[in-house]
């Protein structure tokens, strides 16, 4: 009996635990269900449902970045959408996140965007120094990109007269030589469409950053990264230099390493759905764009994993304690 009732006893213990891991719930905050960034996050939502023992977990739409980072700190989600830039700012108590730093690990990023500033051919702008006084738009009021223009400008000592508008605004007024150039961020290493409608019918180029200028921005701003872009960005674009920012899923540092390194694994391996519900992922590079492009620490799962592959962690990337 005292035999029967021990065994009992140890199944019970088992069962429980078994239960306990089984019922491991994650929350994911995304964006708006309009973008195309949301149906990732519904993909990805898939991917640890089916391939993750022992977790669940469900998207929430929410205001993306900033939202999701706030919510990371008051534990409102265990992992979401943040562009890097905007999670190096929470983490490190900047901008936005002044004076309330919000703790965010890195798992991986998705995709980069490469920030083209694209201008008018007869602008008689060919470096970034020639930029002085000219008509220019940092890009589309409100963006990460227009806020991340200006400081890159300031950055590097150049004072551009700036012209605010949407981005059907400027294209309209690049195509008319109301404005001479623009800021859009890239699809991928190509330019966005807006950028090619202009293509279409006005000769444009595509600004370069000289050494000096990348070696500036990488020592005075850690939020950004400095991006090589080959070839063929658009039809006799030659190769280029210029900062950018990725489109990442962060984690709240207390996430359980064995999860986060499971998921990371999960995501890593099955790229293909991945690819389907988000295009511009298409021949990308995941591990790759991570370590290159992220701005704060991985989360320790996340780096067992890319260490297992035989990757080697940045300083700036290793799991903080």
């Amino acid at each position: 009996m005292k035999t029967l009732l021990t065994a009992m006893v140890a199944s019970a213990a088992v069962l429980a635990a078994a239960t306990s891991h089984a019922d491991e719930r994650l929350l994911i905050g995304s964006t708006s269900s309009s973008s195309s960034h949301y149906s990732y996050f519904v993909v990805v939502n898939q991917i640890i449902n089916n391939q993750v023992e022992g977790v669940s977990s469900s998207v929430a739409e929410t205001g993306a970045t900033v939202d999701n980072l706030r919510r990371l700190g008051r534990n409102q989600i265990d992992m979401g959408l943040v562009t890097t830039n905007t999670g190096y700012h929470a983490y490190a108590g900047e901008e936005d996140f002044e004076g309330r730093p919000v703790d965010n690990r890195l798992l991986w990023v998705y995709t980069v965007a490469p920030q083209n500033a694209v201008m008018r051919q007869d602008a008689g702008v060919e470096t970034f120094a020639d930029l002085n006084g000219v008509r220019f738009n940092p890009g589309i009021t409100g963006s990460a990109t227009e806020k991340t223009t200006e400081a890159v400008m300031r950055t590097l000592g150049i004072e551009p007269d700036y012209v605010r508008g949407s981005t059907t605004d400027m294209v309209d007024a690049m195509k008319d030589g109301r404005v001479m150039g623009s800021v859009k961020s890239g699809v991928g290493e190509r330019l966005d469409g807006s950028s090619m409608d202009i293509a279409t019918f006005t000769p444009i180029s595509v600004l370069s950053l000289d050494q000096e200028q990348a070696d500036t921005l990488r020592s005075e701003m850690p939020d950004v990264a400095i991006v090589d872009v080959p070839e063929g960005a658009a039809e006799g674009i030659p190769a280029y230099t210029t900062w950018a920012f990725g489109v990442a899923v962060h984690a709240h540092p207390d996430m359980d390493e064995e999860t986060a390194y499971q998921i990371v694994k999960a995501v890593m391996e099955n790229p293909e759905p991945q690819v389907n519900a988000f295009a511009a992922m298409q021949d990308a590079d995941m591990a790759k764009m991570t370590l290159e492009v992220g701005t704060v620490p991985l989360h320790a799962g996340a780096a067992r994993y890319f260490e297992e592959q035989g990757y080697d962690i940045p300083d700036a990337l290793q799991p903080a304690q």
